[in-house]
């Protein structure tokens, strides 16, 4: 069964930082594409970032480029979301999911398991 259980999220002012994390429950974690994707209220989800199963290459969405930064463990089956100069509109549930093995994809359609979200809020 897969699991995907997100953490860190919180209330925050404008130029704070958070930290995101994302346990998974998943076999063979390592061969799996992660990303962070967000939702804001009236808003569809959008992608924020992911990274490739081992490592090797990360995207971002062009609106949080330069700050923040995704990160993965695979000993642990972790992956974490460093999110710092935060704005008022980073405001949203934040969904760690599962992508494709040995791929990339960026699209809410190429995941397949979400965690339940976690909220943040940045006030300005």
């Amino acid at each position: 069964q897969v699991q995907l259980v997100e953490s860190g999220g919180g209330l925050v002012q404008a130029g704070g930082s958070l930290r995101l994390s994302c346990a998974a429950s998943i076999r063979a974690f390592s061969v799996y594409t992660m990303g962070w994707f967000r939702q804001a209220p009236g808003k569809e989800r959008e992608f924020v970032s992911g990274i490739l199963w081992n490592g090797s290459g990360t995207y971002y969405t062009d609106s949080v480029k330069g700050r923040f930064t995704i990160s993965r463990d695979n000993a642990k089956n972790t992956v974490t979301l460093q999110m710092n100069s935060l704005k008022p509109e980073d405001t949203a549930v934040y969904y760690c999911a599962r992508g494709r093995q040995y791929g990339g994809g960026w699209k809410p359609s190429d995941y397949d398991y979400w965690g339940q979200g976690t909220q943040v809020t940045v006030s300005s």
